[in-house]
């Protein structure tokens, strides 16, 4: 029985010694992080061809609504992409046999014109692979010297499985915080255009104008109010004042599509108001949400208040919205990158915390995680994890005197004299 001891202590030995490496960050280091994510990287190859195979056969891809709405506006009708017999006959010639409803903004179009001049598999491609390096370039800023940890980001990996629009919107987001921290009169500008070009998707930019009055930043605030009002007045223009007639048309597929009470819809979605919509039932949902998005704001006021709109308030506000919105999937947190990698830049030029890299680690992963695990665990738990983050985020604003760990801290260190001064949606 001795070797049973032996064998005993060594693995018991061998588990302490691994958890004192991960308590002081000292597992993985960043030759080791960067081979991960190029594995990652690789791993990500055969999955996206499986994942085209599917959208180019017989599955489909939310794909379908924005190029079946580029084939409409092609044929001189664009107030007929809210139209499901329209939109159902447009996307026909995808050969797939499915069809997804297109229910976005009237802006939106701009986007999918161009796409329905192509055939439907080339189209795919150019979109999912053109919007990941688009969301790329931008993304890259905000960590310059590890381009693979952004790369090999898995809510980019998602947004691309299904070919939707959070590298758009991530790009405008992520775009629109490093031109604020700039904080000149030039980039101060560029910031208003990139958040008003948000009125594609303006649930995502929920916490932005907020996040800019806190901080008194008005010339962000012209500049963004001026650009949707220009895209909106241009899309009115070009698309007839009958396509925007015909919006709340296609809301009314996003109406039926809430209002369902079973099936894995609410488990696709990534939000506060999902997970206790799936476990509590919509009432509570509704009103757990509410205290939420309230509370997130009412946070972000006061730290935006004192310190301004900076990267750091920036990468507040950008984790707080993943769980302030209401309306998220997966596939809409690749702009969840900047607050990650704030982070990461925060601990590298200031030193790391006990066990912080693991926890950086385990959200840089886990819009992919939760997005995996939520079908057989029959809950969607990225809220935690974006709660998670924001607490961390907390955390490392300047000026902070403990960790945040919860919403009651949260607030009572904002509220501090230290602290004062099938029937488918793409959406």
């Amino acid at each position: 029985m001795d070797w049973v001891a032996f064998l005993g202590r060594t693995i018991s030995n061998g588990c302490a010694g691994w958890l004192a490496a991960l308590r002081a960050n000292a597992w993985p280091d960043r030759l080791r992080v960067r081979v991960i994510a190029l594995y990652m990287l690789i791993a990500y190859v055969p999955m996206m061809g499986h994942v085209y195979r599917d959208a180019v056969g017989h599955v489909g891809s939310d794909f379908l609504a924005f190029w079946g709405a580029g084939r409409i506006v092609a044929a001189g009708i664009p107030w007929d992409v809210f139209d499901l017999a329209t939109e159902r006959a447009a996307q026909a010639a995808s050969h797939t046999g499915q069809m997804v409803a297109y229910v976005n903004p009237p802006p939106y179009l701009f986007l999918t014109w161009p796409l329905g001049l192509l055939p439907y598999a080339q189209a795919w491609l150019i979109w999912a692979l053109g919007g990941w390096l688009i969301w790329f370039a931008v993304a890259r800023r905000v960590l310059p010297h590890e381009p693979l940890a952004v790369l090999a980001y898995p809510a980019a990996f998602l947004a691309g499985c299904h070919a939707q629009n959070g590298f758009i919107t991530g790009a405008l987001l992520i775009g629109g915080v490093l031109a604020v921290a700039r904080n000149t009169r030039r980039s101060d500008i560029v910031a208003g255009l990139l958040f008003g070009a948000l009125v594609i998707k303006p649930h995502l930019a929920l916490l932005v104008p907020l996040w800019l009055i806190a901080a008194r930043r008005w010339r962000v605030l012209g500049a963004g109010a001026a650009s949707a009002a220009l895209l909106c007045l241009a899309s009115l223009v070009v698309f007839g004042p009958a396509t925007w007639a015909a919006w709340p048309t296609g809301l009314h597929v996003d109406a039926v599509l809430m209002a369902q009470t079973s099936g894995p819809f609410f488990l696709r979605m990534a939000t506060p108001y999902a997970l206790l919509r799936v476990t509590m039932g919509p009432s509570v949902a509704l009103a757990g949400q509410a205290a939420i998005s309230f509370a997130t704001a009412i946070l972000l006021w006061r730290i935006a208040r004192q310190q301004g709109a900076t990267a750091a308030t920036g990468a507040l506000m950008l984790a707080a919205t993943a769980i302030a919105s209401p309306y998220l999937f997966s596939y809409d947190f690749p702009f969840l990158i900047q607050p990650t990698l704030w982070l990461v830049a925060q601990a590298q030029r200031l030193g790391w915390r006990a066990w912080e890299k693991p926890a950086l680690i385990m959200l840089w992963l886990a819009p992919l995680a939760t997005r995996s695990a939520a079908l057989p665990l029959h809950a969607n738990l990225m809220p935690l994890a974006g709660l998670a983050l924001v607490c961390v985020v907390l955390s490392r604003l300047p000026g902070a005197q403990s960790t945040i760990s919860g919403w009651s801290g949260a607030v009572s260190a904002g509220n501090s004299p230290d602290a004062r001064g099938s029937l488918n949606t793409s959406t």
